[in-house]
């Protein structure tokens, strides 16, 4: 049997969780830890790099993307649990000059 990856949620706000393991591709199933030692098993759409985040739940267009209990954005279309989450569908709210 495969050792899981490894994806950490970070704070109790976060809706996205950074991923710690080389290799993750589409299909690819995660082990997601938080800090009171809660696991969950997720299955993650499309290849994502070290570091990067995966949607821990359905979120909308236009909901916040939270991480490190922090809004780093918007959801720029509807995003799917498991879903790599990066600059294709999120969008910054910070120095935009528009607010």
């Amino acid at each position: 049997m495969e050792e899981l990856k490894l994806a950490l949620k970070v704070d109790d706000l976060d809706n996205v969780a950074t991923i710690f393991a080389d290799a993750i591709t589409d299909g690819t199933r995660v082990e997601v830890r938080d800090k009171k030692g809660n696991m969950e098993e997720i299955t993650v759409h499309g290849d994502v790099p070290y570091g990067h985040k995966i949607a821990l739940c359905n979120i909308a267009r236009g909901e916040h993307i939270m991480k490190y209990g922090e809004c780093i954005g918007a959801a720029s279309c509807d995003i799917k649990k498991g879903d790599y989450v990066h600059v294709h569908n999120l969008e910054a709210l910070r120095g935009r000059g528009d607010l």
